[in-house]
Protein backbone atom coordinates (compact mmCIF):
# COMPACT_ATOMS: atom_id res chain seq x y z
CA UNK A 1 0.00 0.00 0.00
CA UNK A 2 1.25 3.65 -0.71
CA UNK A 3 -0.39 6.79 0.33
CA UNK A 4 -1.01 9.10 -3.09
CA UNK A 5 -3.69 10.99 -1.99
CA UNK A 6 -1.44 14.78 -1.52
CA UNK A 7 -4.39 15.94 1.34
CA UNK A 8 -3.66 12.58 3.25
CA UNK A 9 0.58 13.60 2.90
CA UNK A 10 -0.59 17.09 4.65
CA UNK A 11 -2.46 15.27 6.87
CA UNK A 12 0.81 13.22 8.04
CA UNK A 13 2.64 16.26 7.98
CA UNK A 14 0.52 18.76 10.03
CA UNK A 15 -0.14 15.82 13.09
CA UNK A 16 3.95 15.09 12.75
CA UNK A 17 4.09 18.79 14.23
CA UNK A 18 1.19 19.06 16.38
CA UNK A 19 2.91 15.98 18.55
CA UNK A 20 5.94 17.28 18.23
CA UNK A 21 4.59 20.67 19.83
CA UNK A 22 2.34 18.59 22.31
CA UNK A 23 5.69 16.12 23.28
CA UNK A 24 7.78 18.98 23.61
CA UNK A 25 5.57 21.46 25.62
CA UNK A 26 3.76 18.55 27.63
CA UNK A 27 7.58 17.80 28.71
CA UNK A 28 8.34 21.60 29.63
CA UNK A 29 5.29 21.72 31.43
CA UNK A 30 6.20 18.51 33.26
CA UNK A 31 9.84 20.22 34.12
CA UNK A 32 9.22 20.42 37.79
CA UNK A 33 8.05 16.45 38.26
CA UNK A 34 11.07 15.34 35.99
CA UNK A 35 13.42 17.08 37.88
CA UNK A 36 11.81 15.89 41.31
CA UNK A 37 11.89 12.39 40.07
CA UNK A 38 15.84 12.65 39.58
CA UNK A 39 16.13 14.79 42.80
CA UNK A 40 17.29 17.80 41.01
CA UNK A 41 16.45 21.14 41.76
CA UNK A 42 18.87 23.45 40.29
CA UNK A 43 17.62 26.21 38.56
CA UNK A 44 20.94 26.30 36.23
CA UNK A 45 20.38 22.74 34.94
CA UNK A 46 17.14 23.55 34.02
CA UNK A 47 18.32 26.45 32.31
CA UNK A 48 21.00 24.23 30.25
CA UNK A 49 18.73 22.39 29.23
CA UNK A 50 16.82 25.24 27.54
CA UNK A 51 19.80 26.42 26.42
CA UNK A 52 20.44 22.75 24.60
CA UNK A 53 17.17 22.68 23.28
CA UNK A 54 18.03 26.08 21.72
CA UNK A 55 22.00 24.99 20.22
CA UNK A 56 19.46 21.77 19.02
CA UNK A 57 17.26 24.05 16.71
CA UNK A 58 20.09 26.48 15.65
CA UNK A 59 22.36 23.55 14.55
CA UNK A 60 19.10 21.54 13.45
CA UNK A 61 17.86 24.09 10.80
CA UNK A 62 21.42 25.01 9.31
CA UNK A 63 22.07 21.44 8.84
CA UNK A 64 18.43 20.06 7.47
CA UNK A 65 19.25 20.77 3.88
CA UNK A 66 22.19 19.08 4.30
CA UNK A 67 20.58 15.87 5.52
CA UNK A 68 18.17 16.42 2.96
CA UNK A 69 20.55 16.25 0.09
CA UNK A 70 21.87 13.17 1.68
CA UNK A 71 19.29 11.10 1.95
CA UNK A 72 15.99 12.57 0.20
CA UNK A 73 13.50 14.63 2.04
CA UNK A 74 11.31 11.58 2.16
CA UNK A 75 14.23 9.88 4.34
CA UNK A 76 15.02 13.29 6.07
CA UNK A 77 11.67 13.64 6.94
CA UNK A 78 11.44 9.99 8.46
CA UNK A 79 14.69 10.44 10.45
CA UNK A 80 12.80 13.88 11.67
CA UNK A 81 10.11 11.84 12.71
CA UNK A 82 12.15 9.18 15.14
CA UNK A 83 14.26 12.28 16.81
CA UNK A 84 11.16 13.75 17.48
CA UNK A 85 9.87 9.87 19.28
CA UNK A 86 12.86 9.78 21.25
CA UNK A 87 11.08 12.08 23.81
CA UNK A 88 9.32 8.96 25.04
CA UNK A 89 12.51 8.52 27.24
CA UNK A 90 11.79 11.93 28.66
CA UNK A 91 9.45 10.65 31.10
CA UNK A 92 11.57 8.10 31.70
CA UNK A 93 15.25 9.49 32.33
CA UNK A 94 17.30 7.83 34.74
CA UNK A 95 20.08 10.71 34.82
CA UNK A 96 19.70 14.48 34.15
CA UNK A 97 22.59 13.62 31.31
CA UNK A 98 19.97 11.61 29.19
CA UNK A 99 17.17 13.90 29.89
CA UNK A 100 19.77 16.31 28.41
CA UNK A 101 20.19 14.40 25.30
CA UNK A 102 16.46 13.14 24.42
CA UNK A 103 15.63 17.18 24.90
CA UNK A 104 18.27 17.91 22.67
CA UNK A 105 17.63 15.42 19.62
CA UNK A 106 13.79 15.81 20.09
CA UNK A 107 14.71 19.96 19.34
CA UNK A 108 16.86 18.32 16.66
CA UNK A 109 14.00 16.61 15.09
CA UNK A 110 11.98 19.37 15.42
CA UNK A 111 14.21 21.80 14.12
CA UNK A 112 14.58 19.36 10.84
CA UNK A 113 10.75 18.68 10.27
CA UNK A 114 10.11 22.26 9.88
CA UNK A 115 12.32 23.06 7.33
CA UNK A 116 11.17 19.67 5.08
CA UNK A 117 7.81 21.15 4.71
CA UNK A 118 8.42 23.46 2.35
CA UNK A 119 10.20 20.84 -0.17
CA UNK A 120 7.61 18.62 0.51
CA UNK A 121 4.57 21.88 0.05
CA UNK A 122 6.24 22.27 -3.16
CA UNK A 123 6.09 18.92 -4.45
CA UNK A 124 3.11 17.65 -3.69
CA UNK A 125 0.46 20.94 -3.83
CA UNK A 126 -0.09 23.77 -6.97
CA UNK A 127 1.12 27.31 -6.28
CA UNK A 128 -2.54 28.02 -5.84
CA UNK A 129 -2.96 25.64 -3.04
CA UNK A 130 0.62 26.27 -1.36
CA UNK A 131 -0.48 29.63 0.90
CA UNK A 132 -3.13 27.64 2.75
CA UNK A 133 -1.17 24.73 3.07
CA UNK A 134 1.86 26.75 4.32
CA UNK A 135 -1.01 28.38 6.25
CA UNK A 136 -1.98 25.16 8.01
CA UNK A 137 1.49 23.64 8.73
CA UNK A 138 2.52 27.23 10.31
CA UNK A 139 -0.66 26.71 13.13
CA UNK A 140 0.51 23.35 13.72
CA UNK A 141 2.75 23.81 16.36
CA UNK A 142 0.45 26.29 18.20
CA UNK A 143 -2.50 23.51 17.88
CA UNK A 144 -0.15 21.42 20.09
CA UNK A 145 0.91 24.36 22.29
CA UNK A 146 -2.98 24.80 22.88
CA UNK A 147 -3.96 21.32 23.45
CA UNK A 148 -1.27 21.10 26.22
CA UNK A 149 -1.67 24.63 27.68
CA UNK A 150 -5.32 24.39 28.05
CA UNK A 151 -5.98 20.32 28.23
CA UNK A 152 -2.73 19.21 29.75
CA UNK A 153 -4.94 18.60 33.03
CA UNK A 154 -7.52 16.40 31.39
CA UNK A 155 -5.16 14.38 29.47
CA UNK A 156 -3.27 13.40 32.63
CA UNK A 157 -6.44 12.53 34.01
CA UNK A 158 -7.55 10.60 31.07
CA UNK A 159 -3.90 8.47 30.61
CA UNK A 160 -3.19 8.29 34.65
CA UNK A 161 -0.12 10.62 34.68
CA UNK A 162 2.12 12.87 33.38
CA UNK A 163 4.34 10.41 32.35
CA UNK A 164 1.96 8.29 30.83
CA UNK A 165 0.95 11.38 28.91
CA UNK A 166 4.31 12.19 27.45
CA UNK A 167 4.45 8.28 26.86
CA UNK A 168 1.96 8.29 24.66
CA UNK A 169 1.92 11.68 22.75
CA UNK A 170 5.47 10.14 21.71
CA UNK A 171 3.81 6.52 20.54
CA UNK A 172 1.51 8.49 18.31
CA UNK A 173 4.80 10.31 16.50
CA UNK A 174 5.91 6.53 16.15
CA UNK A 175 2.93 5.60 14.53
CA UNK A 176 3.15 8.59 12.21
CA UNK A 177 6.66 7.99 11.36
CA UNK A 178 5.80 4.51 10.19
CA UNK A 179 2.55 5.86 8.37
CA UNK A 180 5.14 8.61 6.27
CA UNK A 181 7.53 5.78 5.21
CA UNK A 182 4.30 4.37 3.06
CA UNK A 183 4.34 7.95 1.32
CA UNK A 184 5.08 7.69 -2.24
CA UNK A 185 8.05 10.28 -3.55
CA UNK A 186 8.67 9.00 -7.20
CA UNK A 187 10.32 11.48 -8.71
CA UNK A 188 11.14 13.39 -5.91
CA UNK A 189 14.80 15.43 -5.92
CA UNK A 190 16.44 12.44 -5.94
CA UNK A 191 18.12 13.86 -9.36
CA UNK A 192 19.13 16.87 -6.44
CA UNK A 193 22.73 14.86 -6.30
CA UNK A 194 23.55 13.97 -9.89
CA UNK A 195 22.52 17.12 -10.97
CA UNK A 196 23.93 19.12 -8.95
CA UNK A 197 26.23 21.12 -11.42
CA UNK A 198 22.83 22.10 -12.86
CA UNK A 199 20.64 23.03 -9.90
CA UNK A 200 22.52 23.15 -7.11
CA UNK A 201 22.12 26.25 -4.62
CA UNK A 202 23.99 25.31 -1.74
CA UNK A 203 24.82 27.23 1.87
CA UNK A 204 27.71 29.35 0.51
CA UNK A 205 25.05 30.80 -2.61
CA UNK A 206 21.99 31.36 0.16
CA UNK A 207 24.35 33.09 2.43
CA UNK A 208 25.36 35.42 -0.33
CA UNK A 209 21.75 36.27 -1.43
CA UNK A 210 20.30 39.05 0.01
CA UNK A 211 16.81 37.74 0.56
CA UNK A 212 17.68 35.16 2.83
CA UNK A 213 19.36 37.58 5.24
CA UNK A 214 16.26 40.22 4.86
CA UNK A 215 13.80 37.18 5.31
CA UNK A 216 15.30 35.61 8.91
CA UNK A 217 15.99 39.99 9.82
CA UNK A 218 12.11 40.29 9.22
CA UNK A 219 11.56 37.53 11.36
CA UNK A 220 14.17 37.21 13.99
CA UNK A 221 12.62 39.85 16.68
CA UNK A 222 9.44 38.39 16.46
CA UNK A 223 10.83 35.33 17.28
CA UNK A 224 12.69 36.51 20.11
CA UNK A 225 9.81 37.59 21.83
CA UNK A 226 7.84 34.49 21.30
CA UNK A 227 10.77 32.67 22.77
CA UNK A 228 10.39 35.21 25.48
CA UNK A 229 6.72 34.69 25.89
CA UNK A 230 7.37 31.56 27.53
CA UNK A 231 10.76 32.05 29.26
CA UNK A 232 10.92 35.69 30.80
CA UNK A 233 7.03 37.12 30.31
CA UNK A 234 5.81 34.84 34.01
CA UNK A 235 8.51 35.66 35.86
CA UNK A 236 7.98 39.60 34.89
CA UNK A 237 4.35 38.67 36.57
CA UNK A 238 2.89 38.53 32.93
CA UNK A 239 0.91 35.56 32.48
CA UNK A 240 -0.91 36.02 29.25
CA UNK A 241 0.76 33.44 27.06
CA UNK A 242 -2.08 31.17 26.66
CA UNK A 243 -4.57 34.02 25.31
CA UNK A 244 -1.85 34.66 22.75
CA UNK A 245 -1.57 31.37 21.61
CA UNK A 246 -5.29 30.50 21.43
CA UNK A 247 -5.46 33.70 19.26
CA UNK A 248 -2.85 32.75 17.28
CA UNK A 249 -4.72 30.05 15.98
CA UNK A 250 -7.70 31.98 14.92
CA UNK A 251 -5.52 34.74 13.38
CA UNK A 252 -3.51 31.66 11.47
CA UNK A 253 -6.88 30.59 9.97
CA UNK A 254 -8.13 34.43 9.01
CA UNK A 255 -4.49 34.74 7.23
CA UNK A 256 -5.13 31.82 5.21
CA UNK A 257 -8.16 32.93 3.97
CA UNK A 258 -7.13 36.28 3.45
CA UNK A 259 -3.80 35.03 1.77
CA UNK A 260 -6.57 33.37 -0.54
CA UNK A 261 -8.51 36.52 -1.26
CA UNK A 262 -5.89 39.23 -1.48
CA UNK A 263 -2.73 38.22 -3.21
CA UNK A 264 -0.41 40.84 -2.17
CA UNK A 265 2.12 39.87 0.66
CA UNK A 266 3.97 43.08 1.73
CA UNK A 267 0.83 44.96 3.08
CA UNK A 268 -0.44 42.74 5.62
CA UNK A 269 3.50 41.93 7.06
CA UNK A 270 3.85 45.55 7.12
CA UNK A 271 0.79 46.24 9.21
CA UNK A 272 0.47 43.28 11.18
CA UNK A 273 3.99 43.80 12.13
CA UNK A 274 3.06 47.59 13.24
CA UNK A 275 -0.14 46.33 14.90
CA UNK A 276 1.67 43.73 16.72
CA UNK A 277 4.67 46.01 18.14
CA UNK A 278 1.57 48.71 19.68
CA UNK A 279 0.36 45.46 20.95
CA UNK A 280 3.22 44.21 22.32
CA UNK A 281 3.68 47.74 24.27
CA UNK A 282 0.33 46.76 25.69
CA UNK A 283 0.90 43.67 27.12
CA UNK A 284 4.29 44.71 28.28
CA UNK A 285 3.51 47.90 30.29
CA UNK A 286 -0.33 47.94 30.77
CA UNK A 287 -1.32 48.75 34.18
CA UNK A 288 -4.07 47.02 33.85
CA UNK A 289 -4.94 43.01 33.87
CA UNK A 290 -8.07 43.10 31.11
CA UNK A 291 -5.79 45.69 29.04
CA UNK A 292 -2.95 43.32 29.09
CA UNK A 293 -4.98 40.21 28.20
CA UNK A 294 -6.65 42.67 25.38
CA UNK A 295 -3.12 42.88 24.45
CA UNK A 296 -2.75 39.37 24.17
CA UNK A 297 -5.58 38.73 22.50
CA UNK A 298 -4.72 41.61 19.59
CA UNK A 299 -1.22 40.58 20.04
CA UNK A 300 -2.00 36.70 18.86
CA UNK A 301 -4.08 37.14 16.44
CA UNK A 302 -1.64 39.69 14.67
CA UNK A 303 1.34 37.40 15.20
CA UNK A 304 0.33 34.74 13.01
CA UNK A 305 -2.49 36.65 10.04
CA UNK A 306 0.57 37.46 8.34
CA UNK A 307 2.68 34.02 8.28
CA UNK A 308 0.76 32.77 5.66
CA UNK A 309 2.07 35.74 3.47
CA UNK A 310 5.48 35.32 5.01
CA UNK A 311 5.83 32.01 4.24
CA UNK A 312 4.50 31.98 0.83
CA UNK A 313 7.25 34.26 -0.48
CA UNK A 314 9.65 32.39 -0.91
CA UNK A 315 7.33 29.34 -2.80
CA UNK A 316 6.52 32.16 -4.91
CA UNK A 317 10.04 33.80 -6.24
CA UNK A 318 11.60 33.04 -10.01
CA UNK A 319 12.87 29.59 -10.71
CA UNK A 320 12.38 28.90 -7.15
CA UNK A 321 13.33 25.07 -6.99
CA UNK A 322 12.66 22.35 -3.69
CA UNK A 323 16.48 22.25 -3.23
CA UNK A 324 16.77 25.74 -3.15
CA UNK A 325 13.63 26.40 -1.12
CA UNK A 326 15.15 23.87 1.88
CA UNK A 327 18.21 25.56 1.41
CA UNK A 328 16.19 28.94 1.99
CA UNK A 329 14.46 28.14 4.70
CA UNK A 330 17.10 25.90 6.72
CA UNK A 331 18.85 29.51 6.60
CA UNK A 332 16.05 31.31 7.41
CA UNK A 333 15.26 29.33 10.85
CA UNK A 334 19.15 28.85 12.22
CA UNK A 335 19.85 32.67 11.41
CA UNK A 336 16.57 33.74 13.35
CA UNK A 337 17.49 31.26 16.05
CA UNK A 338 20.79 32.54 16.20
CA UNK A 339 19.73 36.14 16.51
CA UNK A 340 16.74 35.23 18.73
CA UNK A 341 19.73 33.39 21.20
CA UNK A 342 21.83 36.64 21.56
CA UNK A 343 18.36 39.02 22.16
CA UNK A 344 17.38 36.98 25.11
CA UNK A 345 21.24 36.31 26.34
CA UNK A 346 20.98 40.27 26.27
CA UNK A 347 17.63 40.39 27.76
CA UNK A 348 18.74 38.32 30.57
CA UNK A 349 21.78 40.24 31.49
CA UNK A 350 19.75 43.32 31.30
CA UNK A 351 17.56 42.01 33.73
CA UNK A 352 20.44 41.00 36.07
CA UNK A 353 22.04 44.68 35.62
CA UNK A 354 18.69 46.31 37.36
CA UNK A 355 18.52 44.41 40.11
CA UNK A 356 15.94 42.05 38.29
CA UNK A 357 13.57 45.01 36.64
CA UNK A 358 12.02 43.85 34.02
CA UNK A 359 11.45 47.74 32.12
CA UNK A 360 14.30 48.26 30.04
CA UNK A 361 13.90 44.60 28.99
CA UNK A 362 10.50 44.23 28.00
CA UNK A 363 11.34 47.93 25.89
CA UNK A 364 13.65 46.29 24.07
CA UNK A 365 12.05 43.31 23.00
CA UNK A 366 8.59 45.55 22.09
CA UNK A 367 11.27 47.59 20.05
CA UNK A 368 12.69 44.68 18.11
CA UNK A 369 9.87 43.04 17.58
CA UNK A 370 9.90 45.90 14.45
CA UNK A 371 11.89 44.03 12.67
CA UNK A 372 8.87 42.12 10.98
CA UNK A 373 7.31 46.23 10.20
CA UNK A 374 10.89 47.02 8.75
CA UNK A 375 11.40 44.20 6.82
CA UNK A 376 8.40 44.51 4.61
CA UNK A 377 10.21 47.66 3.48
CA UNK A 378 13.14 45.31 2.27
CA UNK A 379 11.27 42.23 1.11
CA UNK A 380 10.22 41.75 -2.25
CA UNK A 381 6.13 41.35 -3.60
CA UNK A 382 6.08 38.17 -5.27
CA UNK A 383 1.85 39.38 -6.32
CA UNK A 384 2.67 42.79 -7.54
CA UNK A 385 -1.12 44.56 -7.95
CA UNK A 386 -2.45 44.42 -11.31
CA UNK A 387 -2.80 47.77 -13.22
CA UNK A 388 -5.72 48.84 -14.20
Amino acid sequence: MKITNKYLVEVLVFLSYVLFAMAWVGGTASMTQIMESMNIDSLASASFISGAVTFAKIVGTFSAAWLAVKFGVKMAFFIASLLIALGLFTPYSPNYEVLLLTRFLMGLGGAFMIVYFNPIVMHWFEPHERPVINGLNAVAFNVGTAIVLWLMADINALTGGWQMSLTVFSLSSILLALAWLLVKFDGFEQKTVADSSQTSYSYAEGLKDKFNWVYAFTYSGLLAFYICLFTFYPKAGISQSKWVIGFGIVGTLAGIVYSKKILQRIPVIRWSGLTMTISLLGLSFASSVWLQTLSAIVLGFFIFFPITALVSIPHELPNMTGERVTVVFSLFWSISYLASTIILWVFGWLVDNNQGDYTTSLLMISILSLTFFIGSFLLPETQPAKEG
